[in-house]
């Protein structure tokens, strides 16, 4: 057998991993993304009439062609609204209505969302939302799309319909835009951190003098967007993994600096040796932000505020902020009062403010951060064996000096190495008490 001879005969001690990867493309190959029990179903109910009364479009066809992972499903449908909503009421889906201005239903099953939207028309836009007439053209609806690539339409067979030469432009990695650039960009201003995003994803820096004034003659533009829609495909950005391909390209560097002033420190991800950013950086979007924001005054919080960021995040960043001054300050603080820290912070904080100092101070040297790294991780801290109730019961009085109490002890406890025999104890009870 083929399979058996290249995959296991060849090397009986091949790792277990990449046998799953060979099994995993072939489950793809014959088992497509669109042959997924939700997506017929949905395929089904829409043309139970005739084939392409619905097709898959936007970005789970781009991965698919790209063999990238599928994230949300998009379709497009001759149907209205109306409907589509009147076709899945009696199915398993949960209908929500939330897009249905703008002709976009959602189909949630499964612990997954499918945006059902009908093919439209922008009748005119003020480069935030748009007013839309309902067609049943799809050559019409992809000309209001964005890039050639989003425009790709894929029915339930795997055939492809692709007015602008999508297919071409993706497969040589080109960022087009369909039409008019100046008009798509001030259709939606957020389209210019779509192409930045595209650019830096398919290294595609060759950009068009024309394309490049245009983008920057409608940069304000961005100002007029949500603060929530611009966060989210900045989050895209930040998730990049060659995001540091954006220092290959001075214009978009640029671009990227202008429309997020706030990034005051983008050169510190530039000469980080590429084991750390590989490890620990392209995981940790959190970590990103906090080395292209943080500094000795509030540009963190303020990014914060502006576009109103997790609760998560803020706090993640105020404690780096913190704490990042307080252990250049302190020559013990990863050292004889590492273990300390860990007691009062947590291990998950103190690895995060770890990975956040030592790749500041030393972004080209993986052994330092490494060595950190481990000692935080192999630290075990025990937890404070005296309790309210302890105290109670050797004769203190309920109320509000137990707390104070047990704070005293608790700190001879930390400061003589998480020990106290009981003597000590004994000895600290009728000293506080």
């Amino acid at each position: 057998m083929v399979f058996g001879t290249t995959i296991l005969g060849s090397n009986p001690s091949a790792p277990a991993k990449y046998y799953m990867l060979f099994i995993s493309n072939i489950r793809k190959i014959l088992f497509p993304f669109y042959k997924e029990k939700n997506i017929k179903k949905i395929f089904e109910i829409l043309n139970k009439e005739k084939t392409n009364n619905a097709m898959l479009v936007g970005g789970c066809v781009r991965n698919f062609l790209n063999k990238q992972k599928i994230g949300d499903i998009d379709m497009a449908t001759v149907f209205s609204p109306g409907e589509v909503i009147k076709r899945f009421s009696n199915s398993n889906f949960t209908i929500v209505k939330s897009g249905i201005d703008h002709g976009t239903i959602t189909l949630c099953k499964d612990g997954k969302n499918f945006e059902i939207t009908t093919l439209r028309q922008d009748i005119s836009t003020d480069g935030r939302h748009a007013k839309v007439l309902f067609t049943k053209d799809w050559k019409q609806d992809s000309e209001r799309r964005d890039f050639t690539f989003n425009a790709i339409y894929l029915d339930q067979n795997g055939k492809f319909f692709d007015p602008h030469n999508g297919v071409k432009d993706l497969k040589e990695k080109k960022i087009r835009f369909i039409g008019n650039p100046q008009k798509r960009i001030r259709e939606d201003y957020l389209r210019i951190l779509r192409f930045l995003r595209f650019s830096i994803e398919y290294q595609d820096f060759n950009i068009e003098d024309d394309v490049l004034k245009v983008i920057k003659k409608n940069l304000n533009g961005i100002t007029n967007l949500s603060k929530e829609r611009v966060y989210s495909e900045l989050n895209k950005i930040i998730n990049l993994d060659n995001l540091r391909d954006i220092f290959l390209t001075k214009d978009l560097y640029e671009i990227l600096q202008v429309v997020f002033p706030e990034f005051k420190y983008l050169d510190r991800l530039k000469d980080i040796n590429d084991e750390i950013f590989n490890k620990h950086l392209k995981s940790d979007p959190h970590l990103i932000l906090a080395l292209i924001l943080i500094d000795d005054k509030d540009n963190h919080s303020y990014f914060c505020h502006k576009y109103k960021v997790s609760n998560y995040l803020k706090d993640n960043l105020k404690f780096l902020h913190d704490y990042f001054y307080k252990a250049k300050k302190d020559k013990n603080f990863f050292k004889k009062n590492l273990k300390k820290n860990i007691f009062y912070h947590g291990k998950k904080r103190i690895l995060f403010l770890s990975k956040f100092y030592f790749i500041f101070h030393h972004k080209k040297n993986y052994k330092n951060l490494k060595n950190i790294l481990d000692e935080v991780s192999s630290i075990d801290v025990p937890v404070f064996p005296i309790t309210g109730k302890y105290l109670l019961e050797r004769g203190m009085k309920s109320g509000r000096k137990i707390g104070e109490v047990l704070k005293k002890i608790e700190k001879d406890w930390i400061d003589n190495n998480f020990h106290l025999n009981d003597d000590e104890l004994r000895n600290l009870i009728s000293k506080y008490i």
